[in-house]
């Protein structure tokens, strides 16, 4: 059967880790897929979040320099000694719900997609993305079809992938710019993607991106650059 790890980045997120853990499912689709393990990434964390993930069955990995993209390169670094055939990525504020993966992973079990994202973009899901999070989203999935002819309505940080193919990808980016280069990387060499509709609400806590303006204009001007620079420099 298929094997599944999760990475999960956290930054402080001890009122929400435990739950986001027990959401996810051992397997999916019909029994025909195996969850491996939940990796939590610590990005820094400063509260209790490790020893709550840790007391909750997940492997934590530290990565000390901030980002959200340093985060989940070190994830991925931690997949080596025992490679899984998917890894799915998952926010650890309990704003996405993972007892949607089934859903997510289908396609790619019925070889449909190497990438799925989760599109946060009908319905309540978004109705509780903050005003700035759907404007950036627009913008980005408008020049990602502008500039790489593939259309997305989402850059939803709950995403799967294959593993073979997330290492094909050679992701390089280290803070805000990492879902949106995994999605123009796929389109540019051609990996097949998908978006299925998922769940969202307001998460536990504040958002260290969108929660504050600073944020908000550091992530949104580190996604222009990155699709720029792969359009014009790559």
């Amino acid at each position: 059967m298929p094997t599944v790890s999760v990475i999960i980045p956290v930054l402080n997120e001890e009122n929400a880790i435990a739950k986001v853990i027990s959401d996810i499912p051992k397997t999916a689709h019909n029994g025909e897929i195996t969850r491996q393990e939940i990796i939590v990434v610590d990005n820094g964390c400063t509260d209790n979040t490790v020893a709550i993930a840790k007391r909750n069955g997940a492997r934590v990995v530290t990565e000390p320099q901030r980002g959200y993209g340093y985060a989940c390169l070190a994830g991925i670094a931690a997949l080596a000694t025992q490679p899984p055939d998917i890894v799915v990525f998952l926010d650890g504020d309990y704003s996405d719900y993972p007892t949607d993966m089934p859903q997510l992973l289908q396609p790619i079990l019925e070889n449909r997609a190497a990438l799925v994202i989760g599109a946060r973009t009908q319905g309540k899901a978004k109705e509780a993305l903050l005003p700035q999070a759907r404007f950036g989203n627009w913008l980005a999935c408008y020049l990602i079809q502008h500039f790489f002819g593939v259309r997305y309505t989402d850059l939803g940080p709950f995403r799967a992938i294959r593993y073979s193919d997330l290492l094909a990808l050679n992701m390089q980016d280290k803070t805000f710019g990492w879902t949106v280069e995994m999605q123009l990387k796929a389109a540019k060499q051609g990996i097949s993607s998908c978006e299925v509709p998922v769940q969202y609400r307001k998460r536990i806590g504040t958002s260290k991106i969108t929660g504050t303006l600073t944020g908000t204009l550091k992530a949104g001007y580190k996604i222009l650059t990155t699709l720029i620079y792969h359009r014009f420099l790559t």
